[in-house]
């Protein structure tokens, strides 16, 4: 396992480009199987995820390619419907496959999902959708799926779960008849997933809203595809900068996705601009309280931000108080804060976190325990006094492709060992 070492108390000022979206591209990796022909995949970021699932699709019969930010599948001799054990328990979003293989094969058998430890995150309402559909699901050691065939139904949702949205999408595409999602997930990813699955000759409308209608087609074809930016990267990069009185620039990014990131910034008396695929931040002197903040979905402040904020708030002059409404243990990142000197009372539902804001932190070795739990950590190790040492790098590896690198152009003393 690696490690992140950081001499804090740099103010980080230049230039960031922002690659292209993990939470975009798992479930794009996942509609590869669908077409049985190429894809072609640009702005693909280099992360741990990224690998696990061209792996997935190796395994499944793919030809696979990797070149740069660029992805190149041909499915047309994928033959299989299992993936490994080893492979689905390492990340969250393998469940996204069992709408893929459905759609190709009209079976799947793959294991539990993995990925980070934030409490519960059942997957009934992915069974129950695929069910909907004509899906036989045996839930034991694995989940078993097999259908006769698919086809189109009415698909209320009881929470707008990205997830479940996804899966859906990727069944409905092949599927007989009309499929129609109501109380859908709105986020970018979903739009941009759209616009992929589209591409390959796909006949969906609505993403982006709560209802998405998906007509079943007979047959897709090869697709290109630029992948959207990776909104909670430009998130953490933001954050960063106004954690440590910086001033950054990031390019390639769609501002409007980032409309609950940047408000909450703003309140803290950062300055934002934005200029068309642009964002520039500029920290005041001391950042600001924000009174109350609370995770919902989008078009809510994103759960995957609440960790860096948290870092970040934890220098800001006055009492701040968080609140993570999506997941019941997204709180990894409190300890290693408090182990630097942050002042954070955390309740005991676990998800209200009050944040009194010190005036620094101090450097100290620390673990993270999910990918934005590390993200969190650097952060704070970047304004921290002395040195810190950000253990456990796999989960940061999973989201964030070499982030030592981009953090070091624009000023950051850090290194990976």
């Amino acid at each position: 396992m690696g490690e992140y070492h950081i001499r804090g108390g740099r103010r980080l000022r230049g230039e960031l480009r922002v690659r292209g979206g993990k939470n975009a591209v798992l479930p794009m990796f996942a509609a590869m199987i669908l077409n049985g022909a190429e894809c072609v995949l640009h702005n693909c970021p280099r992360i741990r995820d990224t690998f696990i699932s061209a792996e997935i699709l190796r395994c499944l019969g793919c030809k696979v390619t990797i070149e740069g930010n660029t992805v190149v599948v041909n499915s047309s001799g994928a033959r299989d419907w299992h993936i490994p054990e080893e492979l689905s328990g390492e990340m969250r979003s393998s469940v996204i496959f069992m709408g893929g293989l459905l759609g190709r094969f009209g079976q799947a058998d793959i294991s539990y999902p993995g990925g980070c430890e934030l409490g519960t995150r059942p997957i009934d309402m992915h069974i129950k959708a695929l069910a909907a559909m004509g899906t036989f699901i045996e839930t034991g050691e694995r989940l078993l799926c097999q259908t006769k065939g698919l086809t189109g139904a009415r698909i209320p949702l009881q929470f707008p779960s990205v997830g479940a949205t996804e899966n859906i999408m990727l069944a409905a595409v092949l599927a007989k008849g009309q499929t129609k999602i109501c109380n859908a997930a709105r986020e970018p990813e979903i739009v941009d997933l759209q616009g992929f699955l589209n591409g390959m000759g796909a006949d969906i409308k609505g993403a982006g809203t709560d209802t998405i209608v998906i007509n079943g087609v007979e047959k897709l074809h090869s697709v290109e595809y630029c992948a959207m930016p990776d909104r909670i990267v430009a998130g953490t990069y933001l954050a960063a900068a106004a954690i440590t009185g910086g001033e950054l620039w990031l390019t390639g990014v769609t501002p409007s996705d980032l409309i609950p990131v940047t408000s909450a910034f703003t309140e803290m008396g950062c300055r934002i601009a934005e200029v068309e695929n642009t964002i520039t931040l500029k920290a005041p002197g001391r950042l600001h309280r924000i009174p109350h903040l609370a995770t919902h979905p989008h078009p809510g402040f994103p759960t995957d931000m609440q960790a860096p904020l948290t870092a970040t708030l934890s220098l800001a002059e006055g009492t701040s108080v968080v609140k993570e409404n999506l997941f019941s243990s997204r709180n990894g990142h409190i300890i290693g804060l408090q182990r630097m000197g942050a002042d954070i009372l955390e309740m005991q539902d676990n998800r209200s976190f009050v944040i009194r804001g010190v005036e620094n932190l101090q450097g100290a070795t620390v673990e993270a325990t999910d990918l934005r739990c590390g993200a969190a950590l650097i952060l704070a190790g970047l304004a921290a006094e002395g040195n810190t040492v950000v253990k456990e790098s796999i989960y940061v590896e999973r989201g964030y492709e070499q982030i030592e690198l981009a953090l070091q152009k624009v000023g950051a003393e850090i290194s990976f060992k």
